[in-house]
């Protein structure tokens, strides 16, 4: 019996689209698969995390891992089951970090026992010694966004202190819409791990 005999014609057929982007690289087929299965992984994201946004960076995350993996997969089972582990446990290891630290520029970040430090870029009416405090937290966050390689840097610039949209971004950067989110996912990913370093001159 030959390799992927024993799948659904549907999975056959995914099979079949794996064979030609893995071993051809042909981009028709990335493509096929990517359309196929792209909102049904979005909307299990969301079901996830509850946030559109978060849900499109883990959608192209899920499938970039699975094309970079495209090599270890094994028709044992459906393409579509091994593309859903790779997306839930990628979304499950995001959740987790979200929970360990929580961080956004405009909400702070919260560690593992649930201590919650803001440091809010926006204008509000502060007495001088919040004022103070306030450019610190900015001058801080500011020398962790700098740490970042300066393509993601530029992102979490336009992303979160200008708060462009991830439409807006790809205009500016002249970069696809597609690449965008999934560097801002890259880049945040980045800071989390900055973060860490940093928590206590928050």
């Amino acid at each position: 019996m030959e390799l992927g005999d024993h799948l659904s014609p549907k999975a056959q057929i995914d099979y079949e689209l794996v064979v030609r982007a893995r071993d051809f690289q042909d981009e028709k087929a990335y493509a096929e698969l990517l359309d196929k299965y792209r909102e049904s992984i979005f909307y299990m994201m969301l079901k996830m995390v509850k946030n559109q946004d978060d849900a499109d960076d883990l959608t192209i995350e899920a499938f970039g891992k699975a094309f970079n993996r495209l090599h270890l997969y094994e028709p044992d089972f459906a393409f579509s089951t091994w593309l859903y582990r790779i997306a839930t446990n990628n979304c499950i290891d995001f959740i987790r970090k979200k929970r360990m630290v929580t961080f956004s520029i405009d909400k702070g970040y919260e560690d593992s026992e649930g201590n919650q430090s803001n440091f809010d870029v926006k204008e509000t009416n502060l007495d001088p010694e919040e004022r103070i405090i306030r450019k610190q937290k900015i001058r801080i966050m500011r020398e962790i966004v700098d740490q970042l390689k300066p393509r993601y840097k530029e992102l979490i610039v336009l992303r979160y202190f200008r708060e462009l949209s991830y439409e807006e971004i790809a205009e500016t950067t002249e970069l696809p819409l597609g690449t965008v989110k999934a560097q801002l996912f890259r880049a945040r990913d980045m800071l989390y791990k900055l973060m860490l370093g940093k928590k206590d001159r928050f």
